[in-house]
């Protein structure tokens, strides 16, 4: 497959160089002493570009009001209007254009100033040609030439990651490729290379693939040997390998753990730079989900560093089966202070979940209170729930229309939110901040038929019960759930779960339903964006 979209790229690479645009751009120079500058002028000609020349500010303010210009060279130093004023006049009638100011002058004053009023660059006097015309490549061609060099980069990183995607990969080898793949997924929708997106795109399904595989060969193996150096950190080792450890008792330094349910790796790295102003990153870490990778058997495994068939037997009153009615996360604090007294952190602890609005404002107001815990776990839920509006509500669907639509709205939800807000009260004192999450999403496209009676669970990533008829080539298949260590409730019982971006489909009504849930965000199976979790521990800065 990696020789074959080698093949596409060359072929797109060349089209898309045939056919770029190579028009004229304008450029403004508004100085009184322009006849100093027309060996710039020429320079810049001589490269291709128009250049129209102004002595004063009111001349500049006439030149844009009736042409249009791509960029506005302004000297700051000239009679009548200043460039100050010059400049605030030429926002109020074209904000778009990039102005660079270009002064004589080193004050600190009129650099505030300048800078204030939204300028693209600052040049001092004198300028060379280079100078000159580095700021309007950074300017107007800025675009392009990442956009360019991203492609080519990437270019050399596909051929790198093919051949490790050959290889037998350890769990180490694993997230270092998962890493790659979504550092070029930002980079290249950030660049707008679309063909090149749709390479990567390839090559990250053929990742999925080989992973499938990779976690079918090994799951049972590492429950059974989960101390074993090949045994990645699962969910219910979370707690004991990585976050207890961070808890000093005799510290003054409180740890907050926020759980932010649903919460891919990607969606953390688009969040991550926000939180950077405030946190310094001390561990980059990635864990693994259990299976099912959903809240009920995930979470509950977290915070009770345990599996969920001995979650049901030191709870036999407290575990809820897919079956059973009622809310299957509602004892999650009384597993975590189980946890903690068994570990013996028997610290001042609290424990918080977020559903709405409300309870997060409520959220940043008692942060002052929090800060007298040794340890604090914040449960946040906004993601997992925009995944389900996303199903549900047609607007939603059209917000979060792909991955980056999805991570652009993740990121503006975060930012305005009372979660935010709470990480920068977090931020005044002296702490460690865990941010995680429980497991990931992913966007399915390929149903495949199942056929079960009643007692089948709904999600549509994994499915348990009796009496189930599916292809075994399409599913993972774990015949006894006391393999995996999950519950049992029928002799019958099995559990199968989804690859890949595939779905489940009962075949009534079956068109109907694959065009419903089709592109839709889910999660229970395996995939890397499921099973791959973001694990980072911060300190304040």
């Amino acid at each position: 497959m990696n020789r074959n979209i080698f093949a596409n790229f060359e072929s797109e690479r060349k089209t898309t160089t045939d056919t770029l645009d190579m028009d004229k751009l304008n450029v403004l120079w508004a100085d009184d002493e322009i006849d100093l500058l027309k060996p710039h002028v020429l320079f810049l000609q001589e490269k291709g570009y128009d250049v129209v020349t102004v002595t004063n500010g009111e001349d500049a303010i006439d030149k844009v009001k009736a042409l249009h210009f791509d960029i506005i060279f302004l000297d700051e130093n000239m009679p009548g209007l200043s460039g100050i004023e010059t400049l605030t006049r030429l926002k109020g009638i074209k904000p778009e254009i990039p102005v660079v100011m270009i002064t004589k002058s080193e004050e600190e004053h009129i650099m505030e100033q300048a800078i204030g009023s939204k300028i693209a660059d600052y040049l001092i006097k004198p300028v060379n040609p280079n100078q000159i015309l580095l700021s309007l490549k950074k300017n107007l061609e800025n675009r392009r030439l990442i956009s360019e060099k991203t492609a080519l980069d990437y270019h050399k990183e596909f051929r790198n990651i093919g051949m490790a995607l050959s290889d037998k990969l350890s769990w180490n080898e694993w997230t270092e490729v998962y890493r790659k793949l979504v550092y070029w997924e930002l980079e290249l929708k950030r660049s707008s290379d679309e063909s090149m997106y749709e390479i990567l795109t390839a090559q990250k399904s053929e990742a999925n693939t080989l992973f499938s595989k990779y976690v079918e060969s090994n799951y049972i193996s590492w429950l059974k040997n989960i101390d074993a150096p090949t045994t990645p950190t699962l969910s219910h080792q979370l707690m004991k390998k990585k976050i207890l450890p961070l808890i000093d008792p005799a510290s003054s330094e409180p740890v907050f753990m926020i759980l932010i349910d649903n919460l891919r790796y990607d969606q953390w790295r688009t969040i991550q730079p926000l939180i950077s102003e405030y946190f310094r990153l001390q561990d980059d870490e990635m864990y693994m989900s259990i299976l099912p990778t959903a809240t009920q058997y995930a979470r509950n495994a977290i915070f009770a560093g345990l599996m969920p068939s001995e979650i049901e037997a030191r709870f036999p009153n407290l575990w809820m089966n897919d079956e059973d009615e009622g809310g299957k996360n509602l004892h999650e604090e009384t597993f975590l202070n189980d946890t903690l007294k068994r570990f013996r952190k028997e610290v001042k602890s609290g424990y918080v979940k977020i559903t709405n609005h409300n309870d997060g404002k409520d959220l940043v107001d008692n942060i002052p209170n929090m800060m007298q815990n040794k340890f604090n776990v914040i449960v946040y839920n906004f993601v997992d729930m925009l995944s389900h509006a996303r199903t549900e509500m047609e607007m939603i669907r059209e917000l979060a229309d792909d991955e980056a639509a999805y991570r652009s709205l993740t990121l503006s939800w975060f930012e305005h939110s009372p979660l935010f807000e709470a990480i920068k009260r977090i931020a005044e004192k002296k702490v460690k901040l865990i941010i995680t999450t429980d497991h990931g999403t992913i966007r399915v496209k390929e149903p495949v038929k199942l056929v079960g009676d009643r007692t089948v669970n709904t999600n549509l990533r994994y499915k348990q019960g009796r009496n189930m008829n599916y292809d075994k080539k399409e599913v993972f298949e774990i015949k006894n759930p006391a393999d995996a260590m999950l519950p049992r409730q029928h002799l019958s019982q099995a559990f199968v779960f989804a690859r890949q971006d595939k779905f489940f489909a009962y075949p009534n009504n079956y068109n109907y339903y694959v065009t419903y849930y089709k592109n839709t965000l889910q999660h229970g199976g395996i995939s890397l964006e499921e099973m791959l979790i973001p694990f980072a521990v911060l300190t304040t800065k």
